[in-house]
């Protein structure tokens, strides 16, 4: 494709995502073309039948979104700006097929890149990033899930060359079709937070469906029972020794959730512009009326303020200057601002904002599991009013 086409988004109202290289644009064109092609036709069928296009898993690889951050995978030097822009990019176009990469890419490939040794990132990376595998990452528990620094129950035992794991994760996206997940327990003999790739096909784990979800409906989220997983000793994470290590993954991660919330933000009001520009009512567009126009600039303001935020913020990434008072602020006010813009949008399209047909339904949907999943506003909220104050208030 010719890179010279790369267009500017209509909420990027700004342009601030002129200011990426010729070589981030070329992706970026790329994978508008590849999500408009092959993504966005199928895309409500699955999210109504809550099932997976596992055939998107090698089109996402070839289209270079996963490894861009580590030198064994990424297809050219980049900046953590240009990686939130990608997250944009597929969020607007579906959050689930955008969280579905947030885990392969950020989680999964992210923990090891960040906590593994030089042989595991060779082994692990690349088979991640070219979607000849499948990962997952095991954090969240049945009871607990803010509290996970302190309330992890899933044990780890050293016994002789093998590792024994033993206990439940909940919430794991990916998890039903992942070749390993990144399992994060506690070591019985120190009690720090220890990870470990676990291959999936071994005896004594299970990954079950959880059924009924109104949001995310296309992410495979699962329940995971661990009963004696045993693993090899070179299973564990050389640098994942310490639950702080599982920090410094999720404070990458949690900067790109916040560009993914934008993206549903932007998605719902394009789709919402649109149907403005179409819908007839009283003899003309209601793009034309007060009201409307309100409700779009309203939302436009909203999204403006989210992308310079989350632009900032991997600005500090980019400088080695990001803090997890950063991420934990964008991640909240991003998401706050996504859950109001698709109500707004949902308002502009009325009884049609609820039909996945018109576009805005489905991320009207979609927009209440990202403001819950990687850290609630209430948790992001207190890690910043640690930083300001001084005091910690989580208990």
């Amino acid at each position: 494709m010719d890179h010279n086409e790369f267009q500017l988004l209509p909420g990027d109202f700004t342009g601030l995502e002129a200011d990426l290289t010729p070589e981030e644009k070329g992706l970026i064109t790329d994978l508008r073309s590849y999500l408009e092609r092959d993504v966005r036709p199928v895309i409500d069928e699955h999210w109504e039948a809550a099932t997976f296009p596992r055939e998107i898993v090698a089109g996402l690889a070839s289209a270079g979104v996963v490894g861009l951050a580590f030198e064994e995978t990424r297809p050219f030097v980049n900046s953590a700006v240009f990686r939130g822009w990608t997250a944009l990019e597929l969020a607007r176009v579906d959050a689930s097929v955008a969280t579905y990469v947030g885990v392969q890419n950020g989680l999964a490939l992210g923990a090891i890149g960040l906590c593994g040794s030089a042989a595991q990132r060779e082994r692990w990376l690349p088979a991640l990033a070219s979607g000849e595998i499948v990962g997952a990452f095991g954090l969240t528990e049945p009871g607990s899930g803010s509290d996970s620094a302190r309330g992890l129950t899933t044990t780890a035992e050293l016994v002789g060359d093998e590792w024994v794991l033993n206990g439940a994760k909940r919430w794991i996206g990916n998890a039903t079709f992942a070749d390993i997940v990144v399992i994060w327990a506690k070591d019985v003999a120190d009690g720090q937070v220890k990870g470990f790739v676990v291959d999936t096909s071994l005896p004594g784990f299970t990954a079950t469906k959880i059924e009924r979800k109104v949001s995310l409906r296309i992410v495979q989220n699962a329940d995971i029972t661990l009963n004696d997983v045993r693993v090899p000793a070179d299973a564990k994470l050389e640098h994942a020794n310490t639950f702080k290590d599982t920090a410094r993954v999720l404070r990458q991660t949690r900067a790109e959730v916040a560009w993914l919330a934008t993206g549903i933000a932007v998605g719902a009001y394009e789709a919402a512009l649109a149907y403005a520009k179409e819908r007839m009512q009283f003899g003309g567009p209601i793009a034309a009326r007060q009201l409307i126009q309100e409700r779009l600039v309203d939302a436009l303001g909203l999204i403006t303020s989210s992308i310079t935020l989350c632009v900032r913020i991997s600005q500090l990434g980019d400088a080695d200057a990001q803090r997890d008072e950063h991420s934990a602020l964008a991640k909240a006010v991003a998401t706050s601002n996504m859950r109001q813009v698709v109500a707004l949008a949902r308002e502009v399209c009325g009884g049609n904002g609820i039909v996945a047909d018109y576009g805005v339904g489905r991320f009207f949907a979609d927009a209440e599991a990202i403001y819950s999943y990687e850290g609630t506003r209430e948790m992001n909220t207190l890690i910043v009013g640690r930083s300001i104050t001084g005091h910690a208030a989580f208990v």
